[in-house]
């Protein structure tokens, strides 16, 4: 059918491949219909590109009057009121002049838009080039220049969100929460958890690897717990790869514009995001996918480390404590998401081999890794940083307190 791209759509698979998606393509005849209620954008003509991400779908629509990015959910998955919940922080940081894409309201002022089994948004198209537009999660940036850039930008996401104080999002699938190892009592929490989710509640191999987790990752919660109350709470991305960053161009020293996908978002904190960017970008967890008995093959990209923790610091600097925080937080910041996707794999797809993947081969399995000789490489590499950093400050301290003497 003329403007349509149904026939060519692939979707990224959980082992780096392209597969069929489990959703439906978007097609013409639905854009006209969700249209007729934005006026103001004119008629569809074309879909001119299909996102291949595999929890949605989506993709860019030509229209009369330009052309508009078109995402649409199960509403198993977002419903308007869980959807709004992303809309209202993207609404506040574009307030405070976050380069984030606008969401276009409909004719009654909506801009989440149920239909049916559907939820709908219309996004305006994010400003720069596409660079990562086909890279899968876990798969690195290109240079050290994209990694710092990186940073950077996550740290003025995290000071636009400042001042946003809506409570955490309403239970539902596919949100890297953080309330398990927030709490005093992980074991506890980690019940809470899952009997609030029905999918969840009884399934044994979610209970069996949830309870393997919680052994494997009690060291890192007892490193960071001292630390839990000097993390102010934070409305946060949690899923800043180099594929939710558009680029003003397409050359090593290339910087990230707009930040996109806000699907992830909740209230967390700034540490919990930055540790989620680096685990999304600086080590390749897909080599763990194809090798599992073979943990100190996968790559970790030191240099892009160092690079994005730099940007970071050079927009937004971290306090001594969030800098101390930062190791056992990425050991501890993939738990929730993961056992969200198995959530999602369970109570919306159907698919106990998925959600296996999710439960055992992430939620377990990167647990398992930073007990591994290069997992603890890469912790120790930040608990060093962090420790260079304090002493670097007290330095200063004790410089400035010498030349005021």
């Amino acid at each position: 059918m003329d403007g349509e791209l149904g026939a060519t759509v692939k979707a990224h698979g959980l082992d780096g491949g392209l597969v069929e998606p489990d959703w439906p393509p978007l097609t013409l005849a639905e854009m006209r219909a969700l249209f007729a209620g934005f006026p103001q954008l004119g008629e569809p003509v074309e879909i001119v590109f299909v996102s291949p991400r595999p929890f949605s779908a989506a993709g860019m629509v030509r229209t009369a009057n330009g052309s508009v990015f078109v995402k649409r959910h199960a509403r198993s998955v977002r419903d308007r009121a869980g959807l709004l919940e992303e809309h209202r922080f993207l609404s506040h940081l574009l307030e405070h002049d976050a380069l984030v894409p606008r969401v276009f309201a409909d004719a009654a002022g909506e801009t989440a838009i149920e239909s049916g089994p559907w939820t709908y948004e219309v996004h305006e198209p994010a400003a720069g080039l596409d660079l990562y537009g086909e890279a899968i999660s876990w798969t690195p940036f290109s240079c050290a220049g994209h990694a710092r850039s990186a940073g950077e930008a996550l740290a003025r996401l995290h000071r636009a969100a400042e001042g946003f104080d809506a409570p955490r999002r309403k239970i539902q699938p596919l949100v890297a929460s953080f309330s398990i190892f927030a709490a005093e009592n992980p074991a506890t929490e980690m019940a809470n958890y899952l009997s609030a989710r029905p999918a969840l509640t009884h399934h044994a191999g979610v209970h069996g690897c949830a309870a393997q987790a919680l052994e494997l990752l009690s060291s890192f919660h007892a490193e960071l717990r001292p630390l839990l109350p000097s993390l102010a709470p934070l409305w946060t991305h949690n899923d800043l790869h180099a594929s939710n960053l558009m680029w003003n161009d397409a050359t090593e020293f290339a910087r990230a514009t707009d930040v996109i996908d806000f699907g992830l978002a909740d209230r967390t904190n700034a540490v919990h995001d930055l540790a989620h960017a680096i685990e999304r970008n600086i080590v390749e967890w897909l080599a763990l996918v194809q090798n599992s008995d073979r943990p100190n093959d996968v790559p970790v990209h030191f240099d892009h480390l160092d690079a994005l923790l730099a940007g970071y610091e050079s927009a937004r600097a971290l306090s001594a404590e969030e800098a101390i925080a930062l190791a056992p937080m990425l050991a501890l910041c993939h738990a929730e998401f993961a056992l969200s996707e198995a959530d999602y794999f369970l109570g919306v797809l159907r698919s106990e081999e998925q959600a296996r993947m999710a439960y055992d081969g992430w939620l377990v399995g990167h647990a398992r890794w930073f007990h591994s000789p290069a997992g603890k490489r890469l912790l120790d590499a930040l608990r060093r940083w962090a420790d260079a950093r304090l002493s670097h400050s007290a330095r200063t301290t004790n410089r400035r307190a010498g030349a005021h003497q």
